[in-house]
């Protein structure tokens, strides 16, 4: 009965419930236990070092004195080389490709010729763009004629038949032209000798008063028409090419074969030319005054009318499609030939002489790809919270995993203010240059060394001396001493001071003010781990929290404070 009672799990022993708990949770109450036999391993070890009057006595203090030295603060991030610049070529036509004459790992400067594509549909279409823009060019010409009546003969303007402002018709005379580039001379001579006269003879003209000689040309011999003291005499016209000089006032004689002519006559025009309207209009302006030589085509009269100003227009507009039409057929006529964006390096060969390419969507061809290996870049992108640091100007040193023992120098180009945001963390691309290249190649991954700040000659103290950010704990018999920080307590034999800080690093500050050389700075050696350890840094915490669990208040200091290493 006993027995059965042990084990009934409804009306045992009281204990059973209980061990029963334990078996199922065992576990967890053991992880439980630990938990918090380390909390009191904790409390007992920070309890040991400090008395009940709240002096540490059981710290042990590391004494270091300030040291001159050069200081550094970097920020390293890696990144992929690539070069100064990229172009992928392409073609903005279609066809056959006729020559390709390069290869890859050449050098090309810009604007040196890498293809060449068939063209003879292009300088088709290009001739037909010239031909419609000279036909174009032909009727705007009309329709500016249109405007104006011209002399159709050269010679002198005598007098216009209108006046501005007068309404014309088509077919009304408006001005009347001589031409005197031909004047004629009607002379006697006797009909004997005139009778051995030809169309066309030479004979010489001399102008009487001046006595100037010109040269003449028969050009007609009439009949025997009279008599000059009892011999009988015929007319004989002859035309004499005026040089500018001669009017229709002044007379001459000439001589034909030697026969001189009986008399002398004065000078007439050849012809006399009336100009016409060939449109209705309003007469706009007169263009040259009576008197006034004209040459054939010149303006005389201009007319306005609302028809004549929509034919110019109009014509004008069909040729400025007729302009730009053939501009656009020289511009696509050089697109086949292309040449070399770039000065760089050849690193990809697509499409050699022989082949077709085609252009649009998805189907356009990258012919080749060059990379301007004049120098070569690296893009970091640097977190929000130490982009800050990065300026424009910056020192870099840059090492590649592909090349060994050996380091590149570079600067920061660029400082982007637009950053990417990704899983709440925003970053931001910085662009470093390397001019030193040498074994270096795009693709390759490297990493980049950026000198935020540097000091030379420095006075510096470790940083896990640095407690709360700004203040150092000295000995009493230091120089600095005598300006000891009253809100902060200090253990026996020292005192707080409040120090200014400059550049750091991963292992030592920069004391710009309020520490002397001949201090003697000390700090909680027992508080700090070693880097390599994956140990909690009770110095670290200490410094970030505000100098230690002692505070203003307490007597036992932290560790390292201060901005980022």
């Amino acid at each position: 009965m006993l027995r059965k009672n042990d084990t009934d799990p409804q009306g045992g022993l009281p204990g059973g419930a209980k061990r029963s708990f334990l078996v199922r949770h065992w576990k967890a109450a053991a992880l439980l236990l630990v938990l918090l036999l380390a909390a009191a391993f904790f409390l007992l070890s920070r309890l040991k070092s400090r008395p009940a009057g709240g002096t540490e006595t059981t710290a042990e203090y590391v004494e270091v004195q300030p040291q001159r030295r050069s200081i550094s603060n970097t920020f390293s991030n890696s990144g992929t080389i690539t070069a100064a610049d990229s172009y992928n070529v392409t073609a903005l036509v279609q066809g056959t490709v006729l020559t390709a004459d390069f290869e890859v790992g050449d050098q090309v400067q810009e604007g040196d010729v890498l293809y060449t594509i068939d063209s003879s549909d292009a300088m088709n279409s290009l001739e037909q763009a010239q031909i419609n823009l000279e036909q174009a060019q032909a009727s705007y010409e009309e329709a500016l004629d249109a405007q104006y009546v011209q002399a159709s003969v050269g010679g002198t303007l005598v007098n216009f038949n209108v006046r501005t402002g007068d309404l014309v018709q088509a077919g009304q005379e408006l001005a009347t032209i001589r031409d005197d580039s031909v004047l004629l001379l009607s002379l006697s001579f006797p009909a004997a000798d005139a009778a051995g006269f030809t169309v066309g003879q030479s004979a010489e003209v001399t102008v009487s008063g001046t006595f100037e000689h010109l040269a003449g040309t028969v050009e007609s011999v009439s009949g025997t028409n009279g008599s000059s003291g009892g011999i009988p005499s015929c007319t004989v016209t002859i035309a004499v090419n005026n040089p500018g000089s001669l009017t229709t006032t002044q007379a001459a004689a000439a001589t034909v074969g030697g026969v001189s002519s009986l008399d002398a006559a004065c000078f007439v025009c050849q012809r006399q030319q009336t100009v016409t309207a060939s449109s209705s209009g309003t007469v706009e302006a007169l263009c040259v005054t009576p008197g006034s030589r004209v040459e054939k085509g010149t303006a005389l009269v201009q007319l306005s009318d609302d028809s004549l100003e929509k034919q110019v227009q109009n014509a004008s507009n069909t040729l400025r499609n007729a302009q730009l039409s053939y501009e656009n057929a020289q511009e696509q006529l050089e697109d086949y030939t292309i040449t070399a964006p770039i000065s760089g390096v050849i690193v990809q060969k697509n499409v050699k002489a022989g082949e077709s390419i085609s252009t649009g969507g998805s189907s356009a061809t990258t012919l080749c790809i060059i990379y301007d290996m004049d120098y070569l870049e690296m893009t970091l992108n640097v977190d929000e919270l130490d982009i800050r640091s990065i300026e424009e100007g910056q020192s870099v040193t840059v090492t590649a995993d592909a090349v060994s023992e050996r380091s590149y120098s570079g600067v920061v180009t660029s400082v982007l203010v637009t950053g990417s945001t990704t899983g709440g963390t925003t970053t931001y691309p910085v662009t470093v240059r390397i001019d030193d290249t040498e074994e270096l190649m795009p693709g390759m991954n490297a990493t980049a060394v950026i000198q935020v700040a540097s000091a030379q000659d420095a006075l510096c103290v470790p940083s896990a001396a640095l407690v709360r950010g700004s203040y150092l704990l000295v000995t009493e018999d230091s120089p600095s001493a005598a300006n000891a920080a009253a809100e902060m307590k200090a253990p026996e034999g020292y005192v707080y001071i409040q120090v200014e800080t400059g550049v750091s690093d991963d292992d030592y500050i920069q004391i710009t003010s309020g520490l002397q050389e001949e201090d003697t700075v000390a700090y909680n050696a027992s508080l700090m781990v070693s880097s390599d350890s994956d140990e909690f840094s009770m110095g670290g915490f200490g410094g970030g929290m505000g100098g230690g669990f002692g505070g203003p208040t307490g007597g036992m200091g932290g560790g390292p404070g201060g901005g980022m290493r």
